[in-house]
This record gives structure tokens, sequence and C-alpha cells, in this order.
């Protein structure tokens, strides 16, 4: 297969004690204490020899890779564009030139004239190995355009405000910079959020234009470590809204919008385990919270009195809201029932709601981009397992829907070849968990099939039943492809979220496997013949099952895979780790917690036993999951495993938790993990 042998890292000792327990970790030197820079010459040494043996190893099927690249990047537009929105007087819209990795920002008159290029993406990642645009902001005259970019991967962005009247940047550049950004009414500045040396943001800030950074004001200051701190303003735009929180708790604060340095209005005092979010409409604020229910409910206040909650609609045992907009006639629910997408449009005046129908029985579908106040219409974006991504105007008038674009695929796509059903498969303890499957009309059902098996199942987020070109290469050659909507995201409400996390989290792993168990019983596939994947938190849940059940897979993805929670979560100096603990639990002070995190931390478990062939892959910016995680993790495996089954380590040195950042470099990578998974999985390419 290779000259190359696999790299062996070497076992140094090291060893820490904490509520009675003395952790042995011989590959805590892989943590480079200089960390965010990187430069101890031994970690270097190991990531680039696990590259090159990387490398080595899938030379022969560089071949099935190009065919897979050629395969997806036939199935993207070259020159695809976004439908243009109107907000004022201009329309927007973004494009790829031919060829290009990043797109074009563009705008015109909506009176009529020119086009006008706002920004150009690929002249500002010239040069550099990663690029992202952040926050992109428009002032409301549409004279000044503050963005933010990012050309390492380290999520550490960079301010620039440009003048769309002359094309020329003005002289203030604001460094580090993580939030979005708002403009104030009179567009005389905006407020940002600065990360601190943690990589936290716990500010807000306000920038004059004209002024040095260093006289920015700071709004707001939060104290508490494990919150953060975000900007946003109301579909108003009278509000400023400058929320902040972790992932249980929140508390909002508005300021006028043509009054910045005005003294902010606090509407409810943070209270452990109540989210809330606000939006506002004529003097009445939206109050959108799980304060007595995890379904949540809508509530309303006086921006006067913003403490006085009177609750407009009630939480609903089948019905999970997830979120409310107002607009100046009307206001929109969005929420899902059964784990399915729902659009409800209100009226003020309490009228009877009407409910958005989409026409098929599984699918993902919500709000688009819907700038403006007041609207007659509303952007909406639809898409399934066998549809591609479709953009709609929903008119409030008839009720009509009116398709404006469908996701073009230029290689060609018939979604009669394909069937998408629904499945509930039952986990060990008698929960019924929703399972989005995709497959083949001439997929068998005797066992002998070929699944893919996909989930996340962390932070409450749910994976919604959506379209992908990238997953073609795998239906064409025969798999189905599954999504377990397990416990631990929010598919299923906020409840399916809190039973998947903390003292419940072995749910999500058990859910996972019991999918894997049920998709056997009935047919669907066999024992060794399921690939699964999963990234961030999802690559948590792939250390977890290969652990608990390796005989089960066929190959495995593990894309920077958040692996050794345990140190991570001991660590309280990384930059997300205080934010954490509501999820994970404080294995600092709290010894259950250490217990329960030690007992699954994929990491900590690593045993003497067979593996299914792992595909790792980690990015040495990366700030979410560091580097070193999946780094120590492949170690370890390698180390430890009984079977000769292949493992690889793969590192972006130049990225970070995203991978790659071009459309086509991005490409390139996902062809590398299909390629890996066909050849596992014994299917030629």
């Amino acid at each position: 297969m290779t000259d190359i042998p696999p790299p062996v890292a070497e076992r140094r000792p090291y060893s820490f004690t904490i509520h009675g327990t003395t952790v042995e970790d011989p590959y805590h030197w892989l943590k480079d204490p200089n960390y965010p820079e990187v430069e101890d010459q031994d970690v270097l040494a190991y990531l680039k020899a696990e590259n090159a043996y990387f490398e080595s190893v899938m030379a022969p099927h560089r071949p099935l890779i190009d065919r897979l690249y050629e395969e997806m990047k036939g199935r993207i537009k070259d020159d695809e564009s976004s439908v243009p929105q109107k907000d004022g007087d201009w329309l927007y819209w973004t494009a790829f030139e031919t060829g290009g990795q990043y797109r074009l920002w563009w705008r015109k008159p909506v009176a009529g004239g020119p086009d006008q290029l706002l920004l150009s993406e690929p002249e500002l990642a010239e040069g550099h190995e990663y690029f992202r645009l952040g926050a992109f902001a428009v002032s409301n005259d549409g004279r000044h355009l503050a963005y933010a970019i990012d050309d390492s991967g380290a999520e550490r962005f960079e301010v620039r405000v440009k003048n769309l009247e002359t094309g020329e940047h003005l002289p203030e550049v604001i460094p580090g910079m993580l939030s979005d950004i708002v403009w104030t009414a009179d567009d005389s500045g905006f407020l940002y959020g600065v990360a601190n040396e943690q990589w936290r943001t716990d500010n807000a800030r306000f920038h004059r234009l004209g002024t040095p950074v260093a006289q920015d004001v700071e709004l707001f200051k939060e104290a508490d470590e494990g919150f953060r701190v975000a900007v946003a303003e109301t579909s108003s735009r009278a509000w400023i809204v400058i929320g902040t929180g972790d992932h249980v708790t929140s508390e909002v604060r508005l300021l006028p919008a043509n009054d910045p340095l005005a003294e902010p209005i606090l509407v409810a005092p943070r209270l452990v385990g109540r989210e809330y979010d606000v939006d506002e409409h004529e003097g009445t604020l939206f109050i959108h919270t799980n304060d007595i229910d995890p379904q949540f409910r809508l509530c309303t206040a006086p921006v006067a009195d913003p403490g006085r909650w009177t609750e407009l609609i009630a939480p609903s045992a089948d019905f999970y809201m997830t979120g409310v907009e107002c607009y100046r006639d009307f206001f929109v629910v969005e929420g899902r029932e059964d784990g399915l997408d729902q659009v409800l449009i209100h009226s003020y005046d309490g009228g009877e709601s009407k409910r958005i129908a989409f026409p098929e029985a599984s699918y993902a579908a919500g709000l688009g981009d819907n700038p403006e106040y007041h609207v007659e219409k509303l952007r909406l974006g639809y898409e399934s397992m066998v549809t591609p991504g479709t953009v709609y105007d929903y008119h409030l008038a008839t009720g009509a829907l009116e398709t404006l674009k469908v996701q073009e695929i230029p290689s060609g796509y018939d979604g009669s070849r394909y069937r998408t059903e629904r499945l509930k498969i039952a986990a060990r303890d008698g929960t019924p968990v929703p399972v989005s499957i995709v497959y083949p009309a001439d997929f068998p059902r005797d066992g002998t099939g070929r699944v893919f098996l996909y989930s996340y199942g962390a932070y409450g987020h749910a994976i919604p039943p959506g379209f992908s070109t990238g997953r073609l290469s795998f239906l064409d050659r025969g798999f189905a492809y599954a999504i377990a909507h397990i416990r631990g995201g929010d598919d299923l409400g906020q409840q399916w979220y809190l039973d998947g996390k903390l003292e419940k989290r072995e749910n999500t792993f058990n859910d996972f496997v019991d999918v894997a168990r049920g998709l056997i019983a009935e047919g669907w596939t066999a024992e060794g013949r399921i690939a699964i994947a999963g990234a961030s938190a999802g690559g948590e849940l792939m250390g977890a099952v290969v652990n608990s059940d390796p005989e089960l897979w066929g190959a495995v993805i593990a894309d920077v895979p958040f692996v050794d929670v345990l140190n991570t979560m001991l660590d309280a100096d990384l930059p997300l780790t205080p934010g954490e603990w509501p999820e994970w639990g404080n294995p600092i002070e709290d010894p259950a917690a250490f217990a329960l995190i030690r007992g699954y931390s994929p990491y900590d478990n690593v045993r003497a036993q067979a593996y299914p062939p792992l595909f790792i892959s980690g990015g040495l910016n990366d700030p979410r999951v560091t580097y070193w995680e999946p780094a120590k993790w492949a170690a370890k495996l390698r180390a430890t495993k009984t079977d000769d089954k292949l493992l690889l380590l793969k590192t972006n040195m130049g990225a970070g938790h995203g991978g790659k950042s071009g459309r086509f470099d991005s490409l390139r990578e996902a062809a590398e993990e299909h390629a890996f998974v066909l050849w596992q999985m014994g299917v030629e390419g």
C-alpha cells in the first residue's frame, strides 16, 4: 500500500491528579504550550509525518479522488449567483465568476442603473491559503460597507470600512473582532465586539467613523467568563440589541439605534436556565422564551416596562417554537412539528394564523433573507433529501408560493431515481428516534445494502433533512444515506436536546448505535456495511461509538473531532471551555461531572480492541477543536488498537475548524473522504 510506515508518536510521562483520581496522558506533549502559536518542532514533525503518511496511502487512489472531485464539481453551477433581494433603494446579490473559489458581492439601484461591485472576495483572498468573510454590513444610507475577514482560520477577524461612493477604504482597521456589525440609525458608526485574550467576546463597542479605534466606546462588558456577547438589531432597525449568554441562559439589553451612547435598557435579568430573545413592533417587545416550558412560548411587553411579560402564544406539546420575526403588518413564528419545519404568519390583531404549506412529507424550510420591515412577500428557502434547494417568494395577499430559483445541477439530476422516507427506530430505552433516509429506487432490502449514516447530536443543533449534491456520489454507487436525528440535537424540541446533554449524554451515543442496529434489523444493511461520519461534537460521537461498538462500522470519518473531552473541560484557559460547562459539566468543580465525562470521553476510553478504518482530520489554527485533540486520539489509537485496519490523520496546516475555505478546495477534501469510504467499503470507483 505504501512504503511509508504509519507514524508512531513518542510516549512521554505526564499525569495529573484531581478528585482523588490520577490520569495518565502520555500524549499531552502534542499540545504546544504556546498555542495559539504552534512552534514546537516535535509537534510539527509529528503532524507533518502523519500528513506524509496520509498522502502516501492515498496516492494510489488519486484517480478515484479526481473522478469524485470532477463529479462534485460538475454538480455545481460555475457562475452561480443568488436571487437579488431589495433593501431600501438597492437590490443586493452575490455571484461567482467561472472558476472562482470565492464570491463577488453586487448591488444595483432599484430605480435602474449599472451594477456596482461592493466587494471582491477573490481579491481579498489572493495570496492566502485560507480566506473567510465574516460580518458584512452596508450602512442604512448605502454609502459605507463594514466587513470582517479571517485569513488564517483562527476566527480572529479584522474589520475594514469601505466608502462605496469612492471605492476607497477608510483608514481605521479593527483587529481581533468576533461578532456581527450593526450600524447606528444615522450611520455615524457601528457596534461590534472584540475577542479578548482567551478568544471570548465579552464586550460590545461603538466605533465612530473617522475616529481612531483606540477611542471606541465600550458600551457593555460581561463579567462572567462563560458568557459571550453579541450585537444585533430589531427587524424595524429602531433598536440595537446587545445579547449575552451561554448555552442555557441569556440576557438582553436594548439601545436606541439613534442614540447608541444611551443607557442600555435591560429587558430581564439573567436567570439560570432561562433563554430569551427579543424583537420589537411599535413600542411592544416580542419575547421568545423557554421560561416555563422547553417548547418555548411568545410573550409581549412594553418597551417602557420590559419586565412585564404577557403571554401571547402559549407553549404547545406538539409545536416547538424556534423563533419569531416582526414585520410592519404581521409577525412570523417559525418552529417544528415532529421534527419538520413550519412557518406561520400571524396578524397583530389576533386573527387566525396562516401556515405555509410545503409539498413533501419530509423537508427543510424556513425564512430566507428578508431585510425590509415593510414587505408584501416573504423570501423562503426549501429543500428535501430529493429536492434541490429552492428559493420562493410567499405572497401574503394570496398565499401563493412563487418559485424564484431551483438549484441548478449542470451535470444533470433526476429526482425520480431516488426515494426518501422518514423512519422511526426505537432506542434501547424505547424512545422512537427519527431517521431521514434517501436511497436509490432499486436499493435492496435484504441486508446486502450499504448505508452512510450521519449525525451530530449536541448543542441543540438539529440536522435538517436537506439536499446535498456531494451525497449523490454515494447514492449513485448504490448507497443509502441516512441522518439519525438523535437526542442532543433539538430536532424534536428542546427537551430532545436536554435529554442528550450533561448526565444524559450517553443517550446520544446509544441512539446512534441503536439506529444502526435498527437499520440492520429492518434489512437496510448489515454489520460492517455502515459508513459513519460526524464533525466537531459529531466527531465526539464517532469516537464514542467506535469505542463501544466497533464491529458495526465499515468506515469512519471523524472531522475536527471533539474527542479529548475531559482534558479540554479541565482547561479553563482554553477559549471555549467556561462557556461549555453548561453543555458537558464542570469536571473541575464537580466530581460527578469528572467521573461522567471520563466515562465516555473518546480519547480516555481507547482500548485494546479491533477498530474500524478511520479517517481523522484536524486544523492547526482551529480555535474550537484544537489540533491536538485529533492528533492525540490518532496517536493513542495507533498504539493501542489490535487490528491492522487503516487509520489516517490529516491536519490542515493553514486552516481552522471548517477545513479549506474555497468552494473547490473544500470539494477536493470531500472527495478524499468519499474515496476513503468507497475504498474501505469495497466499492470500486
